[in-house]
């Protein structure tokens, strides 16, 4: 009878369970509510892996306020070689308000293309507008077994309005391990259905609606007015110093390299934007603000520097981090041995008049302008290299003057951030006036980045635009910036490397023409394309580079006589050019290496080294006679 009763009483309390069991399978059954996991297979490409739009939506108590990052596919099987680097963070981290090629991660993938055209590099950033460091955590939590080499890291300026921070809308709890648990529920269909239900009942007795057509600065914003030293003020620090602890002691437990950047902000050229009342400089940000800019009008500009800092320190709508999260990505970051501190500040410093950061690197409080982009990504860069992850050959690296000239950020890309940014700064909170529209015909960049802003056209379809106009108005420095900035957003189609390489190779432009060259080869082998590769390194007088893509072609096309004659006579360039590194001096060799060039009518790797030989013997008849030969080739 006892047995019975244990027996009745264990299937009593196990009925519920068994009832929510049945409830999820049948709603994942139906195909309600969403998969909320980092990655799913991406549909155009099954061999990849692409991040989840839904993978946001648990973070949210609104899925109205859910943002979508980028969409950059990465292999499901890690090729070897490759590096493989994810990127933790928030708007500024995702590249707000250029989001394509503005962003820093594509500055850092441009200059490790070019620096390292023949090592396979996957940059996949995982940022998000509006989230905070539970969102990064949570991603981090994913990222294991999916083999990442680095993760790079900047967050903290959302930590109190981003989602589940402590003075947004979509706040849940102060304890941060309580918010984990709820996040966890709600990855379970059941607990998606309930929150709908909730979110809808809320609305219809409240009578509230999410007003899309408000910006999500205000749509997060619940406590707008959070006071330095309060206890949500220190609720926001407790968060971002738990949920950074947690990821770097998971990231370095999994023998992950982290590097976590320091927080940069616009101090000098914007304003509070909320004040505590009163003249009380002790309290009133506005006050300092004041006391800050006398101090910089009379050059006092250690004196200014700390105004301005305590100026934000003391704005009570908090956009802009406090200096203590700085402080905590220091302490957290000494704890653990395999996380390195990227010291952005120091660089904005840099190109900031006396230190002191504003409207020459940002844009308004927080987002940086092209240059600051450019800086934050040679932060990341600079620190990779400290701790070896990359090492690249002084010869072969783009330089950061270098990369912010060449960089392909169209003026489509440019206009459109500063339109963002203009109907950003029309809202609140800062309530500026928008500029007078000019009375003038617009140029076709203006009508593009207009069209993108109003979203009537998709990015790729202003590009391809843009190229078009580029190429009929005979400007072939343009309409390869854009085929550069297209094959930065989709970097597994080999078509527009092509494309790229051919218009390089049209300005005479080899060694640009080499990079494309050799990244479309390593997508697709192809004749055609390695047949162009020994061609064209052979020009560049490199003659051990072009000898892999020589014997594929041979191998490819074995009926080509040529070819294996080729292959005899780089053989000999190689054994002679080794003879020249130890004897540079010797006018025999130098002549050898023309004559041979000449020989397939090279005259740009042939006038080298007749102009060597030239300078160690003026009146060498066989240099004169060279040269006569290569002349008449250019004519």
């Amino acid at each position: 009878m006892k047995k019975r009763l244990w027996l009745f009483k264990g299937i009593a309390l196990l009925l519920p369970l068994f009832a929510l069991i049945l409830v999820e399978g049948l709603l994942r059954l139906v195909g309600y509510g969403h998969d909320v996991r980092l990655f799913v297979e991406d549909p155009k490409q099954k061999e990849f892996w692409v991040m989840n739009q839904y993978a946001s939506e648990k973070y949210f108590t609104e899925t109205d306020n859910a943002t979508i990052g980028n969409f950059e596919p990465f292999r499901k099987r890690k090729a070897d070689g490759t590096l493989r680097i994810f990127v933790l963070g928030e708007s500024t981290t995702i590249g707000y308000p250029y989001m394509h090629n503005g962003s820093f991660h594509r500055w850092l993938q441009y200059r490790l293309l070019q620096t390292f055209p023949e090592k396979e590099f996957e940059i996949i950033n995982l940022s998000l507008t509006a989230v905070n460091s539970y969102t990064v955590f949570g991603f981090a939590q994913e990222l294991a077994e999916y083999q990442p080499d680095a993760v790079l890291v900047y967050t903290g300026h959302n930590e109190y309005y981003g989602a589940l921070g402590v003075g947004s809308t979509s706040s849940l709890a102060r304890s941060p391990h309580l918010v984990r648990f709820v996040l966890r529920l709600r990855e379970f269909r059941l607990m998606q259905l309930i929150n709908h239900l909730l979110t809808g009942v809320r609305k219809a007795v409240m009578g509230k609606q999410v007003d899309l057509r408000e910006n999500l600065m205000k749509r997060m914003a619940a406590d707008q007015q959070i006071p330095y030293g309060s206890a949500t003020y220190q609720q926001g620090i407790d968060q971002f110093q738990t949920n950074l602890t947690d990821l770097c002691q998971l990231l370095t437990s999994q023998k992950i390299p982290v590097f976590i950047s320091n927080l940069v902000s616009n101090e000098k050229d914007l304003k509070p934007f909320i004040s505590s009342p009163g003249s009380d400089a002790a309290t009133s940000a506005q006050q300092q603000y004041q006391l800050a800019r006398q101090a910089y009008a009379q050059g006092n500009f250690r004196q200014a520097r700390h105004a301005f800092v305590q100026a934000k320190e003391l704005d009570l709508l908090r956009f802009r981090a406090p200096e203590a999260m700085n402080k905590v990505i220091r302490d957290v970051a000494a704890r653990y041995p395999g996380v390195t501190v990227v010291d952005t500040r120091a660089r904005f410093n840099q190109y900031s008049p006396q230190r002191i950061l504003g409207k020459e690197t940002l844009l308004e409080h927080v987002h940086p302008n092209l240059l600051g982009y450019s800086l934050l990504s040679d932060a990341f860069y600079e620190a990779l290299k400290k701790q070896q992850l990359i090492t690249p050959n002084p010869k072969d690296e783009l330089s950061f003057d270098q990369l912010r000239q060449r960089m392909p950020i169209t003026a489509v890309d440019s206009l459109k951030g500063a339109y963002e940014i203009m109907i950003l700064k029309e809202g609140w909170p800062f309530n500026e006036l928008m500029p007078a529209e000019e009375k003038r015909n617009k140029t076709i960049e203006e009508q593009l980045a207009g069209g993108l802003v109003v979203k009537q056209i998709a990015w790729r379809d202003a590009m391809n635009q843009l190229a078009a106009y580029y190429a009929k108005a005979n400007n072939p420095a343009k309409t390869v910036q854009v085929t550069e900035a297209l094959l930065l957003e989709y970097p597994y189609e080999p078509s527009l490397y092509d494309q790229a390489s051919k218009q390089w190779l049209a300005q005479t432009k080899n060694e640009q023409a080499v990079v494309y060259l050799k990244k479309a080869f390593q997508l697709e082998n192809t004749f055609e394309r390695a047949q162009q590769l020994f061609i064209t390194l052979l020009k560049l007088d490199q003659p051990e580079a072009a000898m892999p893509y020589l014997q594929f072609a041979a191998t490819h096309n074995p009926s080509t006589f040529s070819l294996i004659e080729l292959q005899a006579f780089v053989d000999q360039l190689i054994a002679i050019k080794k003879q020249y590194a130890a004897d540079s001096t010797n006018v025999n060799l130098s002549n050898q290496l023309a004559a041979g060039y000449l020989k397939f009518a090279n005259a740009s790797a042939a006038a080298k080294y007749v102009a060597r030989s030239l300078e160690l013997d003026k009146n060498n008849a066989l240099a004169r006679q060279l040269n006569k030969q290569i002349l008449s080739i250019k004519q």
